[in-house]
């Protein structure tokens, strides 16, 4: 199998590693995550949207069929799994076998941001939701949830769904946002948006203010941080690759940037492997790091 990456993030890739059951075959596949058995779950545009395998890749089960309008993004949390319907423009928290704990906005309600297509542009910031991106879960128990395709927000709530803040406008300055595509938040507080448009990740504390960015990179899909303070970016469109993966620490220097497929949502393990899905290519391929 090829390696990638250097030094200490050295990996085997294991393209289309998954097995999936005869006759099936993925839609397009928009976020892969990991809960505490290192069981995989693949959330995909086609019934069922959320496929289950284990770590070897064997298929496991599956749920959510007529649940979704658009599925967009899936990211575990305490073996919980907190999910984004796109085109309904809502974010709703599940079980892990597929039943729905929460919903969080109304379901086919789009907020007024004078963009009528995902390609943009967007006029104006508006309330939630109007295409929801992702959910991330903050150590306090509060959830950030960035609206992206078709706003330029960060919303802030309580664990039981109140709207406690939102931040962000249009545009390229600090605070301002072409496609929040997601978040992740730091023990510290610190909360990291891709802001997949203008190829950044900015940071912010937990009440929105800004504190600086990281730069240098293509369009940041997704971001997640391991237990060591390191963060994983997945990229689009950078260098003449269809993807990367952008290794960093906790103070954004670069540990290891290397090419992949078209990606367009990444998790780990925790064994240190990363998981790539793919919406272009309905594959997802596996990053076996080398100790």
């Amino acid at each position: 199998m090829p390696q990638v990456g250097s030094g200490r993030y050295t990996y085997e890739f294991v393209q289309d590693y998954l097995r999936l059951p005869p006759g099936e075959s993925f839609g397009r596949i928009t976020s892969v995550a990991t809960d505490s058995q290192d069981r995989l779950y693949v959330l995909q545009r086609k019934n069922p949207p959320v496929m289950v395998f284990d770590r070897a890749g064997d298929f496991l089960s599956s749920w959510g069929s007529g649940t979704f309008m658009g599925p967009h993004a899936m990211n575990i949390y305490n073996d919980i799994a907190y999910t984004t319907d796109r085109d309904d423009s809502v974010a709703v928290i599940y079980t892990l076998d597929g039943r729905p704990l929460q919903i969080i906005g109304e379901r086919g309600v789009h907020s007024d941001t004078g963009c009528e297509k995902r390609t943009g542009p967007v006029l104006r910031a508006a309330g939630p939701f109007n295409n929801v991106t992702a959910i991330a879960l903050s150590p306090s128990g509060d959830l950030y949830i960035t609206d992206g395709d078709r706003n330029a927000r960060v919303h802030r709530y309580s664990r039981d769904g109140k709207l406690l803040a939102a931040w962000g406008e249009p545009g390229s300055g600090p605070g301002q946002f072409r496609v929040p595509h997601a978040a992740v938040v730091a023990p510290d507080g610190k909360v990291y948006v891709c802001d997949r448009g203008n190829k950044r990740v900015q940071i912010f504390t937990a009440d929105g203010k800004y504190l600086g960015e990281w730069t240098g990179m293509g369009g940041p899909g997704n971001i997640v941080r391991d237990a060591d303070g390191v963060y994983y970016i997945c990229e689009q469109g950078s260098d003449g690759h269809e993807g990367q993966v952008n290794i960093r620490d906790e103070s954004g220097a670069v540990l290891a940037r290397f090419a992949t497929r078209q990606v367009h949502w990444l998790c780990t393990d925790t064994h240190g492997d990363i998981y790539l899905g793919s919406a272009k290519h309905c594959s997802v391929d596996k990053l076996v790091r080398k100790r």
